[in-house]
């Protein structure tokens, strides 16, 4: 497999730019602000031009009115507004100047306080109904833009009685405010429990000995609601006593205000899913999902809850065994305090993975090379490093992609790859240009990218990555990919636009290359001795230990899914005082395990605030995601097949939006899809 050329000079941008034009495409890099009076100016600019623009749009003559000069407008407009919206975030998580930072987070809620304005606007509602009550003739993708957009306006309450919508209105203000207070009160929750070194016996001492842990007295303070403090406790902590303490605190964070805000919450969604007639709050969330209804989505959970019992119960009795051998008690029970701790005495014991002697075998440059080589392959692609016009930090690079065949260029990446002072301190894909069609007929190219936090590299030893990084590393260009592929003429319906439930999917599928030894074997090798790979049972090692234990830790996920749906697909018209702490400790009980007694979980579950009726869409973005990579793994080409690569980009990539994503699923399977994979995945051979 050819690798690119990384000691050759950045190639010049213009050549790109013309070789674009050929094509009827536009390579337009962004102009991104550098001060903050640029940051006010290009967000003032934008929403005067974008409020003029809608302004002309409304004036135009009734009788003369088109489908181009309404919906295709409308959306290129906001289209303009929604681009600087992500830049100004890419600004604002990578700028080396705080000032510039603060005054670009400052801009994107000014642009998203003006996107939702325009959704309440009358007199734009009125121009493009008038449009859909006549039911133009239109090609597929058109009509797609217009049931979208009035299905968007339907779901605001624009299509009620002005009496009715302004009460809509304001049940969502208070929704919004609620659901703010909910996560407030999460991040000011906090539970500090001091303990004596003895009972802090087997945590390891580099814990002990974190800032603020020992306290005046000797005693050693605990933070119930710091996650690294809860975790080293569960599992590490010998005495059970202490796990349990601090797993009570940790699940009844927030309870004293956010159990009756849970409550409030689920009767006012409730209430807006009756008045906006729908049956549960669960099938309005879900409407616009690959899911459809709430039904449909209880349903997925609750076939991949009966699917994993034996497996999860296999589980279960193993770690009950190791709790009464440690104990010496044949019938000790299990309790949820004691879930991690003998996971991680199982890890130990029997999965014995020495996950640093990985990193040897994935020197940075290497495995961002090697992983270019794959996607290329597989997808039909060629990446070439261009000189950009500008960038926002030393060490940012410039990626134009063309098609292999043609050499048609189809949209550029910039790669910022490393930690600094001031930066986004994740992993993630930003989307700075979405594609579309133009005025004169040329297609505006997209434009990503790539912020990570990958170790930098040393005076005396390259940026060394863990496995875990490179699973992330595939995972987040997965999204780089899914964004430059997509075409569309209407920008509403490419890059992300896909379902919320699907849009993980493309990417997850794409973890599963770092665990296959033929593709590992195409880049990764010691650097010191590049021609040492790595020995298969080095990468199966860390694949059974995920696997002993994938059972529980899916059916954790499950209950989660299940108590977000428990609260939210139920009818609305039982809504309106609904236990929550006994409908989320329940299903904790019946899917995972009892909660420790007299806690609410529920309370200090983030999600339910700004993920409600959401939550399921993680497992079932995954179960696809898996189901997709098995069309890999049992084609003649394995995981490098370019047969079923361009079969992706042609199905799932390039489609978007402009179809709907069961149907572009099915396409690419060739078939139903299946939970199949998945349970193989977890352990489960059918």
């Amino acid at each position: 497999m050819t690798l690119p050329i990384t000691n050759a000079a950045p190639a010049a941008l213009a050549d790109f730019q013309a070789l674009a034009a050929k094509h009827n495409a536009r390579l337009e890099l962004v102009a991104y602000p550098k001060t903050v009076d640029e940051v006010r100016a290009q967000t003032d600019a934008a929403i005067r031009d974008a409020d003029a623009a809608l302004a002309a749009v409304v004036a135009q003559d009734a009788a003369k009115r088109t489908f181009a000069d309404t919906f295709a407008t409308v959306d290129a407009i906001t289209a303009k507004v929604s681009d600087l919206n992500s830049q100004l975030g890419t600004v604002a998580q990578s700028n080396q100047d705080a000032a510039v930072r603060d005054a670009a987070n400052d801009a994107t809620v000014k642009l998203s306080g003006w996107a939702v304005g325009v959704t309440y606007r009358e007199d734009l509602y009125q121009v493009l109904k008038a449009i859909a009550d006549v039911k133009p003739k239109l090609q597929a993708e058109e009509q797609r833009l217009l049931d979208f957009t009035m299905r968007d306006y339907r779901r605001a309450g624009l299509s009620l009685p002005a009496a009715e919508r302004a009460e809509v209105e304001k049940l969502q203000k208070e929704l919004a405010a609620l659901n703010t207070e909910f996560a407030v009160n999460i991040n000011q929750a906090r539970a500090p429990i001091d303990f004596t070194a003895e009972e802090l016996a087997g945590v390891p001492q580099s814990f002990l000995e974190s800032p603020g842990v020992k306290q005046p007295d000797g005693k050693y303070r605990v933070m119930a609601n710091v996650t690294w403090h809860a975790v080293a406790i569960a599992e590490n902590a010998t005495n059970a006593e202490t796990r349990r303490r601090v797993s009570v605190a940790r699940n009844n964070l927030g309870r004293e205000k956010n159990v009756d805000v849970l409550k409030k919450l689920v009767a006012l969604r409730g209430e807006i899913a009756r008045r906006l007639g729908y049956a549960s709050w669960a099938d309005y969330q879900i409407e616009t999902r690959m899911a459809k209804n709430g039904a449909t989505a209880v349903q997925f959970e609750e076939r991949l809850v009966s699917g994993l019992q034996p497996k999860f119960s296999q589980e279960m009795e193993t770690l009950r065994a190791l709790k009464a051998q440690d104990t010496g008690k044949p019938d000790a029970q299990l309790e949820s305090w004691d879930i991690s701790y003998y996971t991680n005495k199982l890890m130990k014991e029997r999965y014995a993975v020495d996950r640093e002697a990985l990193r040897d075998f994935f020197p940075y440059q290497a495995t961002l090379e090697g992983m270019f080589a794959i996607y290329q392959k597989i997808f039909g692609l060629k990446f070439t490093q261009a000189q950009p016009p500008y960038v926002w930090a030393d060490g940012v690079q410039l990626y134009v992609v063309q098609d292999r065949t043609d050499g048609e260029v189809l949209g550029a990446f910039y790669l910022d790859m490393f930690p600094r002072e001031g930066k986004f301190n994740h992993f993630a894909c930003f989307q700075q240009k979405l594609g579309g069609v133009l005025a004169d007929g040329s297609y505006d190219l997209p434009v990503e990218a790539l912020l990570c936090n990958f170790p930098a590299p040393s005076a005396d030893k390259p940026s060394l990555l863990k496995h875990d990084d490179v699973v992330t590393l595939f995972h987040e260009f997965g999204h780089v990919m899914h964004g430059i592929l997509s075409r569309s003429r209407f920008v509403a319906l490419t890059g992300f636009a896909v379902p919320q439930d699907f849009v993980e999917a493309p990417s997850q599928m794409l973890e599963n290359w770092v665990w296959d030894k033929a593709v590992l074997d195409t880049f990764a090798a010691d650097y010191r001795d590049p021609k040492k790979k790595i020995p298969a049972e080095t990468i199966a090692a860390p694949e059974a230990a995920r696997q002993a234990t994938e059972g529980y830790a899916t059916r954790r996920q499950l209950s989660f899914g299940l108590i977000d749906l428990n609260l939210h697909a139920r009818p609305t018209v039982e809504t309106t005082d609904v236990d929550v702490v006994k409908v989320g400790n329940e299903t904790l009980a019946r899917v995972a395990i009892a909660p420790p007694a007299d806690t609410a979980f529920v309370a200090y579950f983030g999600h339910l605030a700004g993920y409600d009726a959401g939550y399921y869409g993680y497992m079932w973005a995954k179960v696809l995601a898996l189901d997709m990579a098995s069309v890999f793994k049992h084609a003649p080409g394995g995981f490098l097949d370019e047969q079923v690569g361009r079969r992706l980009r042609k199905e799932i990539y390039a489609i978007a939006h402009t179809r709907d994503a069961n149907e572009s699923v099915e396409k690419f399977l060739g078939r139903a899809p299946s939970q199949d994979a998945f349970l193989e995945y977890v352990g489960i051979k059918r």
